[in-house]
């Protein structure tokens, strides 16, 4: 049996659908309130829905029949102004966590995030090495959160105290995919974008604000969650594997690019359009992510990742 924290979310429903297929029973951690985030479990087998503010009781009650927790529950708006509830959901919830699961023997794979390389001048190097670590920041609260969390594990680790049999920190770069409906602002650009492209009408991207990059020429790599499932599903499947690893595809590409992707899934002629970005977010905006890949690589997986036109093509056509 596993449990998945955040398991009614973006990726979290996914990894709960691809569990339900394999047959593995699986506990999901999540709060769904009034809205339609319920939805994204519709396809999944499941054995029980615990609140996060019930999850230690039932961790005493149920904990012994666990195999793992993959551990996808945050707070992960890049514009959340309480950093009071970041530091309770992200920091405080996976220390507990992750002491619970070295306490009990228990494997414990955790989302962390490409935000924590912050503007990128440090590079995209998923090296844990406390120097590597030390130089990095992050640009806003969610950010520092993850990246407070990989290093308080990375310490952990290095200083040999009891930690899980199976510790994997996933920094998971620009995903896009089903399941991310009910996120709002920080839905996906295919998502946010899908119903002007599907009617005709312009696409809007960000304009640039720098003279070195084009209109459109800002860049991400953009990975699909199918791809994230596929990692985590690996590393079920590989007991042995522990470490802090980026989960993206290593290419970065443009929003131009992904914009026209998405006009060409629909089959429609939108032209794309540029608005200013907002002052608000400017001082914090990235113009360029992309993932090192080696260290997951050489860990054994090879998987091939999927590329930008297909992914946003098979999101678009077949949710």
């Amino acid at each position: 049996m596993i449990l998945v924290t955040g398991g009614a979310g973006f990726i979290g429903s996914n990894i709960v659908s691809a569990l339900s297929d394999r047959g593995t029973p699986v506990v999901v951690c999540d709060r769904l309130r009034q809205g339609d985030k319920w939805r994204n479990l519709l396809s999944s087998e499941i054995a029980d829905v615990v609140p996060p503010e019930s999850l230690e009781a039932w961790l005493d009650r149920h904990g012994s029949g666990l195999d793992a927790i993959v551990h996808m529950g945050a707070i992960s708006s890049t514009t959340e102004p309480d950093v009071d509830l970041i530091v309770d959901t992200n920091l405080r919830l996976s220390s507990t966590l992750w002491g619970w699961c070295a306490g009990t023997g228990t494997r414990f794979i955790y989302a962390s995030s490409g935000a924590t390389y912050g503007d990128g001048s440090e590079g995209f190097d998923d090296d844990s090495s406390a120097d590597a670590m030390a130089r990095l920041r992050p640009l806003h609260a969610y950010g520092w959160s993850k990246h407070t969390f990989d290093r308080r594990v990375m310490r952990a680790v290095r200083e040999e105290r009891m930690v899980p049999p199976q510790w994997v920190g996933l920094k998971f770069f620009n995903v896009y995919g089903p399941n991310e409906y009910h996120k709002g602002g920080m839905q996906s650009v295919v998502s946010q974008k899908y119903a002007a492209a599907a009617a005709g009408e312009p696409v809007t991207l960000f304009r640039s604000h720098r003279d070195d990059v084009e209109d459109g020429g800002q860049l991400r790599d953009f990975i699909f969650v199918d791809d994230c499932v596929q990692v985590v599903l690996w590393l079920l499947d590989n007991p042995d594997v522990s470490g802090i690893f980026n989960v993206g595809t290593g290419t970065a590409r443009s929003f131009r690019e992904l914009a026209e992707a998405l006009i060409a899934a629909v089959g429609s002629s939108s032209p794309i359009e540029y608005i200013d970005t907002p002052e608000a977010i400017r001082p914090n905006y990235q113009y360029y992510t992309c993932a090192k890949m080696e260290r997951l690589r050489e860990a054994g997986y090879d998987r091939p990742f999927t590329s930008l036109e297909d992914g946003v093509t098979a999101y678009v056509q077949n949710y």
